[in-house]
């Protein structure tokens, strides 16, 4: 990367933190993030699974709903059921076109005094904001984009909790899927109890400047710094979607498998395009390997000898050992079980569609 590459990037409060441990810093949309450390990404991805790991998740975005009529504006954009969100609660939902095809997934917290905040896809967020804003017409609502609000720490594994409370004081952590303001190591955060590994822990909101000294903290109680990359094959090995891979303006959410976070009755944007295509053709879903090969985006997917799609997302899983991947197949050979392959640089490997998750703590 060149020094002039380097100058029109934009760096986390968190910059120096990663080049001094020796992380490798990579553009991320639009931003200069650590993709990996010394240890390597199969390492950093085993300390998530076994102990803690902690990124630097800054780079996302965040968009803060108010007003009287917040409530209703989220629920004519966003496709989850706003109002079954509580004071303290977090939801997933998606932003669609008017078609049905997905903007981005979105994690959605509401606050105190009636107030909402929304965390956007990095590469995402400018346009999320000015879709969110260009469809507050008509509601007393202030839509204001907040990412400049916010640095954000993600403390994820099966000791990141113990971790959590060791610097909580009087505090407790929030439950899954719910929010809590809490003072951790002395600063003040949203602690929220989402992440995107599969395993236990919080994502933690603070102000920018408060986010080297959260970050010194948590390290020194044994959360391993972790990379992007390891971020990747975790939420992969979990069959989490990734935005610009597994979701797409060329997708709907039922397609991808997100109809659970889809109340059509709600009738929010995109909602009666939905309605009126029916069951979907093709259908995303997980596969591993059942030889030898990794897959990687793009790879032909075939069903007896015939190219039917492409793999979305791709990796060696390091928990299981074998390539691993999701992709969008027709709906008739979307069941676990059935046997595919792989076209990976003109070699056919063999695969199978697996139930999610891919990976099971009992593994």
């Amino acid at each position: 990367m060149t020094a002039a590459a380097t100058d029109t990037l934009r760096r986390t409060p968190l910059h120096d933190r990663h080049a001094a441990a020796g992380a490798r810093l990579v553009p991320f949309a639009g931003w200069e993030m650590p993709v990996q450390y010394p240890p390597g990404i199969k390492a950093e991805h085993l300390e998530v699974r076994r102990n803690a790991g902690l990124f630097d998740v800054s780079h996302m975005g965040q968009v803060e709903t108010s007003g009287p009529d917040a409530e209703p504006f989220l629920q004519h954009v966003l496709s989850n059921d706003v109002t079954k969100l509580r004071e303290g609660g977090a939801q997933y939902s998606v932003l669609c076109r008017e078609d049905g095809g997905v903007l981005d997934d979105l994690f959605t917290y509401r606050l105190e005094d009636g107030r909402f905040l929304t965390v956007t896809n990095a590469a995402n967020h400018e346009r999320d904001h000015l879709w969110m804003a260009g469809h507050a017409e008509g509601y007393d609502v202030t839509v204001r984009d907040a990412a400049d609000d916010y640095a954000m720490l993600a403390l994820q594994g099966p000791c990141a909790p113990e971790i959590l409370a060791a610097h909580l004081g009087d505090g407790e952590a929030p439950a899954r899927m719910r929010t809590a303001r809490a003072r951790v190591a002395g600063v003040e955060c949203l602690v929220c109890g989402t992440g995107y590994t599969g395993e236990g822990g919080a994502e933690l909101l603070c102000a920018h400047e408060d986010a080297p000294a959260l970050w010194d903290a948590l390290t020194a109680s044994g959360a391993a710094p972790t990379g992007l990359a390891a971020r990747d094959t975790l939420r992969l090995e979990v069959c989490f979607h990734l935005y610009g891979n597994d979701l797409s303006e060329d997708r709907t959410p039922i397609e991808a498998g997100l109809g659970w976070a889809v109340k059509l009755d709600t009738d929010f944007v995109g909602a009666e395009a939905l309605r009126a295509a029916g069951e979907p053709a093709d259908r995303l879903v997980p596969f591993a390997f059942t030889g030898p090969g990794i897959p990687r985006q793009g790879n032909p997917i075939l069903v007896e000898g015939k190219p039917v799609g492409l793999v979305t997302s791709g990796t060696l899983s390091p928990c299981l050992g074998i390539g691993i991947g999701m992709g969008y197949v027709p709906a008739a050979a979307a069941s676990p079980g059935t046997p595919v392959e792989i076209d990976v640089r003109g070699r056919r490997r063999t695969a199978e569609v697996r139930e999610k998750p891919l990976y099971r703590k009992e593994q």
